[in-house]
């Protein structure tokens, strides 16, 4: 068994085609996501890969819904985007199939 910290990974993410990780593959990403209240990404999308998005704690806006834990969402490849706030102090958990670098595509506002 080997033991690692998540804050020696990039945001969290843990596993994917991308270092450091400690599983290196290219058939999914996956990640565990701590955020302070505040917190917000930009709304983006992904042409190639799903993402599902697991609420662990707290609460996120994500488009025009309140998530709070237990909630999931899932994000298909095309023209679906998201980008959220941090209304609490929160953890997400995210998985995304499959592991494509430059994937993530920032929509304008």
């Amino acid at each position: 068994m080997e033991i690692f910290k998540l804050k020696n990974f990039t945001r969290g993410w843990v596993a994917g085609n991308f270092e450091p990780a400690i599983l290196k593959t290219e058939d999914f990403e996956f990640a565990v996501q701590y955020y302070k209240k505040g917190d917000t990404e930009k709304a983006h999308i992904h042409k190639i890969a799903d993402e599902i998005s697991v609420v662990v704690y707290g609460q996120f806006q994500m488009n025009d819904e309140i998530l709070k834990r237990g909630d999931a969402i899932w994000l298909k490849p095309g023209d679906e985007m998201t980008g959220f706030e941090c209304l609490e102090d929160g953890a997400t958990a995210v998985i995304k199939r499959p592991s494509v670098i430059g994937d993530k595509h920032n929509i304008e506002s």
